[in-house]
């Protein structure tokens, strides 16, 4: 929507009025004649240098059809293949990237340096001795009893209804390939307001519930003044999607054609839409409502509401009164949605996912991005483009400083020792293996700890969100156990952790301390619900991550989670986009775009894959999205 925004934002500034009311239905009547579509630690077993595994669905299918090697060589020599496009990184804005792309008929490879795919967001299994068991080993003895944990988010919606304005959504539609859904609509929170905690169903009138019980005498009026300004700002936003949004002016087909309407109020609403969200302005003085927005937006985008866009609130408001609301679950847990946009390269001939192989460096020549340089001499050349999943850290290192000036700029302004971007904080998780009988019976599938307002969002442990996802598909657990999992969001310094960068952290007695005391908050907000999960022998797994764990396991820099850039910051830097100043390269993901989260990130791979189609492909392409 960002990018989107930023398109809508120049034309202000180009177009007279009456030519951008004219311009939609002028659009609409042109595309008639347009044919329309991670034991005690989280470590990683040792990897043989046996070159890359292809990834089958969960390792369960048989293997896909390769792209064809077009050189072989001996060890000395350099083992060559060619595709259209190669994808570093399988986390879920390369996978969707990358599942479009090969929708489109283009050969795709995915590169991935982890053993699991889905990046930020993938899923790893243990066994009942705490040991990780890849899925590629796991395939080989599938009865083993294991927890599946997931390594990053566990909340989603808009995801089980047809139509929806979901990115991930519509990048499923598109492809052809879905996880089951699981719905529950049970929240719990524990706020400063209420330390022992609630349960309310989502939606309006249980938020409005929620305000009458902890708000203050002005709570229900300021939040329907709210709605009131806002709702009319979601109309266009939510009518329009992103995974239509193309850099380039073929956006006026894409979205000017199909959706005329929405897209004429986007642009004449811009101005409010791309400002940042400001709730003194829109009339709110209750303190309650102020901090409980606060957190959503937090647990959104990884920024306080006064540095995120006005749309993105819009949308969130929009998103209480959607009737039947609902949080969506992947049957088979977080790791189903990463298995199902591989499905969606997989199944097309030449096209692959590879798990355990590193990317060494973008070859560039004649001023272009031309493929990738693996270990043991291998290579892969890129007929048409590379894609970088990875965040810019890691991009920018793996093409040398002297191959293209305008790229070096662009270094130097994104990551260079003067840039003025920050990074968000990373993440402590804590992963439990617990017996069912030591878990209560009437547990929410999710609860929200808030421990102080007073202090910012963003403190180290003030949010923290606790998921069972075996409370909704009993097969992440051994029968007769649940996993849990804890995490504190998007607070976590990494100058904690920074001095022990490069050593063998796990014979470090400082820092095995050190995880213990950073995961104290995580078991208290635990122990909100479970009172007595640390005493006896309920717990049989437990397992701690930290920011290290993020840079080391993930190729994180400093384990962010991405670009900490506030709506209309004083130094007017925005996200970069999906083009790179160097031909042939492009990325994708938290660093670009929309920024962070899952809707974010597969947003991002599309309007990647938009970047690398005719405006004719991506049309069709397109014809499988359902709005509503």
């Amino acid at each position: 929507i960002f990018s989107l925004l930023q398109i809508a934002h120049s034309f202000l500034h180009r177009l007279p009025l009456q030519h951008m009311l004219k311009a939609p239905l002028i659009l609409t009547s042109a595309s008639l004649a347009v044919s329309l579509r991670i034991s005690q630690r989280w470590t990683s077993p040792q990897v043989s240098d046996r070159g890359p595994r292809v990834w089958s669905p969960c390792a369960r299918r048989s293997d896909r059809s390769q792209p064809a090697v077009v050189a072989t060589a001996t060890a000395a020599e350099v083992v060559e293949e060619e595709v259209d496009v190669v994808i570093i990184g399988a986390g879920l804005g390369g996978l969707s990237c990358a599942s479009l792309l090969a929708s489109r008929g283009l050969q795709v490879v995915v590169l991935e340096q982890h053993y699991e795919i889905g990046g930020c967001a993938h899923e790893f299994a243990v066994d009942m001795q705490g040991r990780t068991i890849p899925s590629v080993a796991l395939a080989a003895k599938p009865d083993t009893p294991v927890f599946r944990f997931e390594a990053g988010p566990s909340l989603y919606s808009g995801l089980s209804p047809t139509g929806s304005p979901n990115p991930l959504k519509h990048v499923f539609q598109m492809i052809g390939e879905e996880p089951e859904w699981i719905t529950y609509d049970t929240w719990g929170a524990h706020l400063p307001e209420v330390p022992d905690g609630y349960e309310l169903s989502i939606g309006a009138e249980n938020f409005k519930e929620i305000l009458r019980r902890y708000g203050g005498p002005t709570a229900l009026s300021d939040w329907a003044q709210l709605a009131e300004q806002l709702r009319p700002l979601s109309q266009g936003v939510m009518a329009l999607p992103s995974t239509a949004v193309r850099p380039d002016i073929g956006v006026l087909l894409t979205l000017g054609a199909r959706y005329p309407l929405a897209f004429a109020r986007v642009l004449l609403d811009a101005p409010k839409i791309i400002a940042p969200f400001d709730l003194e302005a829109l009339g709110v003085t209750d303190s309650f409502l102020k901090n409980y927005l606060d957190l959503i937006a937090f647990l959104l985008q990884g920024l306080p509401s006064n540095g995120t866009l006005t749309a993105v609130m819009a949308y969130m408001v929009e998103d209480f009164y959607r009737p039947g609301a609902v949080m969506d679950f992947p049957k088979g847990g977080s790791g189903a949605i990463a298995a199902a946009l591989a499905r969606g390269v997989s199944k097309h001939n030449g096209c692959s996912v590879r798990t355990s192989t590193a990317v060494k460096q973008i070859e560039v020549h004649d001023d272009r991005a031309t493929g990738v340089l693996l270990r043991a001499n291998r290579r892969i050349k890129a007929r048409k483009a590379v894609v970088s999943n990875a965040d810019l850290h890691t991009t920018f290192a793996l093409v040398p400083i002297g191959l293209n000036p305008a790229l070096d700029d662009e270094r130097e302004r994104l990551v260079g020792d003067k840039s003025s971007i920050e990074l968000c904080k990373s993440f402590m998780h804590l992963h439990l293996g617990v017996r069912a009988d030591a878990m209560p019976a009437d547990l929410p599938p999710q609860w929200t700890v808030v421990n102080d307002w007073s202090v910012p969002i963003d403190a180290p442990g003030n949010v923290i969100v606790v998921s069972v996802p075996s409370l909704l598909d009993p097969t992440l657990a051994p029968a007769g156990h649940h996993v849990i999992h804890a995490y504190t969001a998007g607070n976590e310094p990494y100058e904690v952790w920074e001095r022990f960068e490069g050593q063998d952290t796990k014979s470090n007695q400082e820092y095995q301390a050190l995880k213990v005391e950073r995961a104290e908050p995580m078991w208290e907000a635990i122990e909100r619900r479970v009172p007595s999960i640390r005493n006896g022998d309920g717990v049989v797994v437990t397992q701690i991550g930290t920011p290290l764990t993020h840079a080391r396991f993930l190729k994180r820099h400093r384990g962010n989670y991405g670009l900490a850039i506030p709506a209309g910051n004083a130094a007017g830097i925005e996200f970069p986009t999906v083009n790179t100043p160097l031909p042939g390269l492009y990325r994708c993901g938290d660093s670009t775009t929309a920024g962070i989260g899952v809707p974010a990130v597969a947003s991002s791979g599309a309007q990647c894959a938009n970047a690398l189609l005719s405006v004719w492909d991506q049309m069709q392409m397109n014809a499988a999205i359902v709005m509503k």
